[in-house]
């Protein structure tokens, strides 16, 4: 394709249609004619990108595939066009954008908030759920996102660095009798789970190690947010793997317990990711060093 016949105003166009899924609504809020903004973007990509279910209209498949791509793309432009010859914090008005789990936020968030607050106030920090399908697509995703905080073990061919360690622990019900002071091998075995991220390609890394030890668990429960885990333990026969930073955050209300695993179980290694392209960002370069010094300021194990 040649992109200097391209117009990239087109983007625009589909992105707000696509938003709409209108387009008398689309045309309204670029200031254009109906047939202006649906009919080139129809003769572009061959496809009717909005198909009429009853009195709505529902993406086309294509159009559900450009949605996620279009963000991306148009992300990645803006902040081409953003940058500047020399970065101030204190008088920058960018988004930075992070993919994170509510365990990154919990850990993190406040501290990273606060020091942005004090020294970018006019900046915006975005905090994206870091989900199973957006990591599958993780360096296209880079390219309009900053960073990516997960553990080590699940990215590669990307920029990164590593920013502390934490402890993989078993949670129980406090009134759990079937469980003493320890957990045995036979008791994971038998014991129904709540599990966190659970799916053949995404998972917790001890969830993946315990199962190339050939423990496999019954799983009862599946949730994508680890802050629920205590709740759903609670007052149950369930288990859970749990960091052990977050242990300490659990509510005194919700009566659970934490135990050493049974397995041998490496540690969490959590670690921040980028696009090799944001290298030499002076923006980029200035967020991560309010990430690290977030780790720094809080206290938390080194990674090594």
């Amino acid at each position: 394709m040649n992109l200097v016949r391209l117009d990239l105003n087109l983007l625009v166009s589909l992105d707000v249609l696509l938003q709409e899924r209108s387009a008398t609504n689309a045309a309204a809020k670029l200031g254009l004619s109906q047939p202006a903004v649906s009919a080139r973007l129809r003769r572009h990509f061959q496809d009717e990108l909005l198909a009429r279910t009853g009195n709505q209209y529902r993406l086309t498949p294509l159009a559900l595939q450009l949605r996620d791509q279009l963000r991306i793309t148009l992300g990645g432009v803006e902040r081409i066009f953003a940058a500047e010859p020399g970065f101030d914090p204190s008088s920058t008005t960018r988004e930075f954008s992070m993919l994170v789990s509510d365990y990154s936020v919990a850990v993190l968030g406040s501290r990273i908030g606060a020091i942005l607050a004090a020294e970018a106030p006019g900046c915006r920090l975005r905090l994206a759920a870091n989900t199973p399908r957006l990591i599958d697509m993780v360096e296209q995703v880079l390219v309009g996102i900053d960073l990516v905080l997960m553990p080590r073990g699940f990215l590669d061919n990307l920029s990164y660095r590593d920013l502390y360690r934490d402890e993989w622990v078993c949670l129980v019900s406090a009134d759990n009798a079937e469980v003493g002071d320890e957990l045995t091998v036979r008791q994971l075995e038998t014991m129904p789970w709540v599990a966190t991220y659970h799916s053949p390609t995404a998972s917790t890394p001890a969830a993946r190690h315990m199962r190339l030890l050939g423990i496999e668990p019954h799983v009862q429960v599946v949730t994508e947010n680890f802050l629920t885990v205590p709740a759903l333990i609670a007052g149950t026969g369930r288990v859970a793997l749990y960091q052990q930073l977050l242990v300490d955050l659990i509510p005194e209300s919700v009566r659970v317990r934490a135990l050493p695993c049974p397995f041998p179980v490496g540690p969490l290694l959590e670690a921040m990711w980028w696009h090799p392209l944001h290298d030499e960002d002076p923006e980029h370069r200035y967020l991560r060093e309010v990430v690290v010094r977030a780790v720094t300021d809080l206290g938390l194990p080194a990674s090594v």
